[in-house]
């Protein structure tokens, strides 16, 4: 079945797993898929929510990715027609390397997701977690001709991590799948020209400290850039001395502190997501 009679079939079925207050129900998949499989769900539907609880959201439009480990390479993507507010657990949508969906289910995915995630997913074996925002801040020193500028201490511990990838129009074609992983090479981050955010993690709570970590740079930038030119920047070598200290502390403040606290947090917020 091709993409296209996907995207139909689900425009038909979604329409039976709706309640009659508007809201979708989603059968639970705790108990049907592994223990190992659901836990990664879990998280990644936590990082949703914290995504729209942070604001970073884009109505449907943007995506977060995890792999399922197993050699084929299958992933979690998250449903087109949802808010990131509504994403579940079980509503994410296990795909294959060609965007077709393993299992039955009554909902689409976005082929432009399908694009740059898989191009990431398929090339790094490390890449176990892929995250993408169009945030307005992003979007804009995604624009500016320098890019992430080492204005800040938490531009410094993210900047040397960051690739560039031009922009070529919406992400529907495979052909450049190719020129995104060749532009992001072993670099833990990415900024999509005139486009947005990106981050690469072994994990959900990686992925998202690092995407943080971005985002709030990029929204410093532009805080910084809008109050006038007499900018301080760091001293010579500060920077470089950043970026060595946030190689090695993000990825343990992400397992051990930060991501703890974040999940801990999306519960409060509301435990319907781990459903």
């Amino acid at each position: 079945m091709n993409r296209v009679d996907n995207m139909t079939r689900g425009m038909d079925d979604i329409h039976a797993a709706r309640s009659d207050e508007g809201t979708v129900e989603i059968p639970s998949l705790k108990g049907k898929v592994s223990d190992e499989e659901w836990a990664i769900r879990v998280d990644l539907a936590a990082a949703y929510r914290l995504v729209a609880h942070f604001g970073w959201d884009d109505l449907i439009f943007t995506h977060h990715s995890a792999r399922i480990p197993g050699p084929e390479h299958h992933f979690l993507l998250n449903p087109y027609q949802l808010m990131f507010e509504e994403v579940t657990a079980s509503s994410l949508v296990k795909v294959d390397v060609n965007g077709n969906p393993v299992d039955p289910t009554p909902f689409i995915t976005n082929p432009a997701g399908f694009t740059i995630h898989s191009a990431v997913h398929m090339a790094r074996e490390d890449a176990h977690v892929v995250m993408h925002l169009h945030t307005p801040a992003g979007q804009a020193v995604s624009a500016h001709e320098e890019g992430l500028l080492p204005l800040t201490q938490t531009a410094m511990l993210v900047r040397s991590d960051l690739a560039f990838h031009e922009y070529e129009g919406v992400a529907v074609d495979h052909d450049e799948r190719e020129r995104i992983v060749a532009d992001l090479g072993t670099k833990g981050g990415m900024l999509l020209r005139n486009h947005g955010t990106l981050a690469v993690g072994g994990n959900v709570g990686e992925c998202f400290l690092k995407l943080y970590f971005i985002e709030r740079a990029c929204e410093a930038q532009i805080m910084a850039l809008s109050a006038g030119d007499k900018l301080s920047n760091p001293p010579q070598g500060a920077a470089e001395l950043a970026a060595s200290q946030g190689g090695v502390g993000l990825k343990m403040a992400a397992n051990l502190l930060a991501w703890p606290a974040l999940k801990r947090k999306a519960y409060r917020l509301d435990p319907g997501f781990a459903g």
